[in-house]
Order: structure tokens, then sequence, then C-alpha cells
């Protein structure tokens, strides 16, 4: 999914206690990653998470390989409500114990509860550093 400047313009204005740009260049650069590392054949859970959160935080329209479209699903809960502010508390605490109550992803998605946690954290508590950082100089960023 490419982050398009529609997608930024429709976040609910409650979803994020980041500012919006920072936001988009966050998600940008997770769905950037996960569609590189894609292409070698990789698995990024970590990216794939921090991509996740973003697309179900901003209330995203995803589409799925064959071609059907629906809102994102929530990360932790796998909730397909549309994220508004209680929601996305309730999926940071249960994103803070993701790791317990499903070790399994532990093993089977190296990455993926650290990376909700990470950006559930910075772009809801506004607590931590941003959990990927965007290489591309903001002249060149779309």
């Amino acid at each position: 999914m490419e982050v398009t400047e529609n997608d930024i313009k429709r976040i609910p204005v409650g979803n994020l206690r980041v500012p919006r740009a920072e936001f988009a260049a966050v998600w940008a650069a997770a769905q950037r990653r996960c569609r590189e590392q894609g292409d070698r054949g990789i698995t990024d859970w970590y990216a794939a998470g921090v991509a996740s959160t973003c697309q179900w935080m901003a209330g995203a329209i995803v589409e799925a390989p064959n071609g059907a479209r629906f809102p994102a699903y929530s990360p932790v809960t796998d909730r397909t409500t549309t994220a508004y502010e209680e929601l996305i508390e309730a999926e940071y605490q249960a994103a803070e114990l993701l790791d317990v109550r499903r070790p399994d992803l532990l093993e089977h998605r190296p990455g993926w509860c650290e990376a909700i946690r990470a950006t559930l954290r910075w772009a809801w508590r506004r607590n931590g550093p941003p959990p990927l950082h965007d290489p591309t100089p903001a002249s060149t960023a779309q």
C-alpha cells in the first residue's frame, strides 16, 4: 500500500497525538520497508507491525492480494471497527501484554509485538521515539 495525501487527510484528528506529518513519514517509511524487504523475499515483521498499526490508527482502507478492499484491522485485537480514541487506548493496553498472551508471536512474527507497542507508545501516548526513522529527505518525500 502506498500512503497517499488523501490517506493522510482522512486521519481522524483525535487518533493522533503526534504531528500528522511525522506520523505520515513513519507510516510511509514502514510501507516502503515492507515493500523493499518483500521484493527480497524477506518478511519484516517489525515494519509490518508499524505499518499495520499506522493503517488502523489512520482509518485506512487496505487492499487484499485478490483486490478486495476493507478497513484495516486493529493489529492486536483484530477488530474490524475503525479506530477511534477509546479503541486506540484499548488496543494500547492489549499491546502491552501481547507477547505474554501470545508468546507464539515472538517466534513466528519476530518484531511484531515490539513494533505495535512502539508505534502506539509514540503516536498515541507520545512516549518514546518514532518506531522507524524515515531516511527520505523532506524535500523529496511525497
